[in-house]
C-alpha cells in the first residue's frame, strides 16, 4: 500500500495537516471581525490537507531519474542539517536577543557558511536588511518585533 514515495510523503503530510488544523481550530474567535486571525491558519491547514490527499492518491509512477534525484549526497546532507541547526538556534534565541541582532547574525553566519566570502559586504547587508525590516514592521506597520538586548 505504501510502496510509492508519494504515498509515504502524502501520509506524513496528512498527519501534519490534521495536527495543524487541530491547533488552528483552538485559536480564539472574536465576534466583531468578519475575517479573524484564525482564518489564515485554518485556510492553510485545509489547503495542506487537500494537497496531501491529492499527493497520496496521485497515480504518476516514479521514474528512475526521479529516484536518482531523491538521493542526497553526504556533503549536501551535512550542509542541510547544519543550516537546520542554525534555524533552530535562531528560533531559540529570537525572543531573548531580539529580532535585529539574531536576524543579522543568522544571515551573516548562514551566508558565510554557504560560501559567500566577502565578509564586509555580508555584514553590511545583514545589518541593513535586519534594521530595514525591523523599522518597517515597528514604524510603518506598527507591529512589534522583539527588541531583545537593544534599547529601541
Amino acid at each position: 500500500m505504501l510502496k510509492p514515495i508519494n504515498r509515504k510523503i502524502g501520509l506524513v503530510l496528512i498527519g501534519f495537516a490534521l495536527f495543524y488544523l487541530i491547533l488552528s481550530f483552538r485559536l480564539p474567535e472574536y465576534p466583531y471581525a468578519a475575517i479573524d486571525a484564525d482564518f489564515v491558519p485554518k485556510a492553510l491547514g485545509l489547503l495542506l490537507l487537500l494537497l496531501s490527499v491529492l499527493l497520496f492518491f496521485s497515480k504518476k509512477p516514479e521514474t528512475a531519474e526521479e529516484k536518482k534525484k531523491r538521493k542526497i549526497p553526504e556533503g549536501e546532507a551535512k550542509t542541510l542539517l547544519t543550516v537546520c541547526a542554525f534555524i533552530l538556534v535562531y528560533i531559540f534565541f529570537f525572543e531573548m536577543i531580539g529580532f535585529v541582532v539574531m536576524t543579522a547574525l543568522f544571515i551573516f553566519i548562514t551566508t558565510w557558511y554557504l560560501g559567500y566570502k566577502k565578509k564586509w559586504t555580508n555584514a553590511i547587508v545583514s545589518v541593513v536588511f535586519s534594521l530595514s525590516i525591523y523599522m518597517m514592521f515597528n514604524y510603518l506597520l506598527q507591529i512589534s518585533l522583539p527588541a531583545g538586548i537593544l534599547p529601541f
